[in-house]
């Protein structure tokens, strides 16, 4: 469906080549300022046509709030965006009204719907998350206001040439005390410091050096985003069917493209013995609990603990390419797709903001579906507890 959340509700619209994108969001809190300058940043970073790593088709992609605010002030009322769609070209989508192009979503969407979108990707497309990336951004500004959150995203690979962290990782049993620096310091000035959004500089220019060598033999290749979700309230997540890290999974893997998902110690963490994938807990300096170590990524049984909260995402190469591709037609005839239009050598630099605006959005859903418990036990009257519901040792006669 095109609606994600409970109590932070996000409906987007819109296809590749219509007159507009845009969401509906529903349970923005009231009282909160608001207009299109807090948006427009990340729609930028997201847009295509901003750097030659990314497709040339140039939207600007500006915002306008259609309903929802008054005076700049959030009014509680559901919040309408909209996107213009400008540069389109439908004209060079004529191929696909006869070949489904392989490994794109042309057959699967005329098989379920009896009927596809004639031009671009229809709601397969990327220029859906638009919406989503602008209800992130709402989201995020709640979150940053109210707990403090941050939320930053990075480009960790780009086929064969990853961060160092990552070969670490792939061979180490513990991430080394660099990545977990590196995670506790990242900031979205650091990643946007160089276009392929990888704040490692020789990576980096290898990554670049891929994605044109890719643009020039008219390929694609895919990739990894890593993200970090720092000071994240505790107790977030509604096990057992809607742990954090499932709503994560859910919300990650719904961006077109993506084809993993792991967090905290990963696939790795299978390769470790039981005492050295524990995390033990401590007093911190604040004198709150917190864990030595974090191989849990930030969540245990479903629930945020406090601790930073990371996870990497998988991009496969973009579908469309423009080399010619042996393939059947829609009635099974074999013959060859010269695809055209516009489309991403890699995927990974844009999507950037749109793995940070989706979990921004789980973590909004989930702090109003956990201050709605809260406030609900507040209204109790006082009992006596037993003290083992509480975590505390049980008194003395």
């Amino acid at each position: 469906m095109s609606t994600f959340g409970k109590l932070f509700r996000v409906t987007t619209y819109g296809e590749s080549h219509c007159k507009s994108v845009g969401a509906i969001i529903d349970g923005v809190p009231p009282g909160m300022e608001l207009t299109e300058a807090d948006i427009q940043p990340q729609l930028t970073r997201r847009r295509p046509g901003q750097n030659k790593l990314t497709t040339p088709r140039d939207e600007k992609d500006k915002v306008t709030i259609m309903s929802g605010t008054e005076f700049g002030v959030t009014l509680g009322t559901p919040i309408g965006i909209q996107v213009p769609n400008l540069d389109q070209r439908p004209h060079d989508y004529s191929e696909t009204d006869i070949y489904p192009r392989p490994s794109h979503a042309d057959y699967t969407y005329l098989q379920k719907y009896s009927l596809k979108a004639s031009s671009g990707g229809g709601r397969a497309s990327a220029r859906e998350t638009i919406g989503r990336v602008a209800a992130g951004a709402i989201a995020e500004k709640y979150l940053r206001l109210a707990y403090g959150v941050e939320i930053v995203a990075f480009a960790s690979s780009v086929g064969k040439v990853a961060m160092p962290f990552v070969r670490e990782l792939e061979n180490a049993d513990t991430p080394e005390p660099e990545l977990i620096e590196f995670m506790n310091t990242i900031t979205r000035n650091d990643v946007d410091a160089d276009i392929s959004r990888c704040p490692h500089p020789p990576t980096s220019e290898a990554m670049k050096a891929l994605i044109a060598q890719k643009s020039h033999e008219r390929d694609s290749i895919g990739g990894t985003v890593t993200c970090v979700i720092r000071k994240c309230p505790v107790g977030l997540g509604e096990p057992c069917f809607d742990k954090l890290e499932a709503i994560l999974a859910h919300a990650m893997l719904s961006i077109p493209a993506t084809k993993g998902f792991e967090f905290g110690s990963g696939f790795n963490g299978t390769k470790m013995s039981g005492h050295e994938h524990n995390d033990p807990f401590v007093l911190k300096e604040d004198g709150t609990m917190g864990t030595l170590t974090n191989n849990s990524g930030g969540i245990q049984g479903g629930i945020s603990n406090g601790e930073n909260i990371y996870f990497r995402v998988a991009f496969k190469p973009a579908a469309t390419i423009s080399q010619d591709q042996t393939t059947a037609n829609y009635d099974g005839l074999t013959g060859v797709l010269a695809a055209r239009g516009r489309h991403d050598p890699c995927v990974v630099s844009r999507a950037v903001p749109i793995v940070e605006s989706m979990a921004a959005l789980v973590i909004m859903d989930a702090v109003l579906q956990q201050e709605s418990r809260r406030a609900a036990l507040s209204r109790l009257p006082s009992i006596e507890i037993n003290p083992a519901l509480v975590g505390k040792p049980p008194k003395k006669d």
